[in-house]
């Protein structure tokens, strides 16, 4: 599947301005809320990334220790 910098663009915006209808290159899309509006946009970077010979980006979780037990 192909995605264009317009669509991740127009995503972007929508996200940004809180709104959940995204219209771009003719089309017209609602997500039912900002947490898949955003997953849209995280898949869609992903994807980019990858196809471009790129990393996808990577999220962990860091912890430490004082050596208490």
């Amino acid at each position: 599947m192909s995605f264009s910098q317009a669509e991740l663009d127009a995503l972007r915006r929508a996200y940004a301005a809180g709104a959940l209808v995204v219209e771009y290159d003719g089309r017209r899309l609602t997500y039912g809320n900002a947490a898949d509006l955003l997953a849209r946009i995280r898949f869609i970077e992903g994807q980019m990334a990858t196809s471009s010979g790129g990393s996808r980006p990577v999220a962990g979780k860091a912890s430490f220790s004082r050596g208490r037990t």
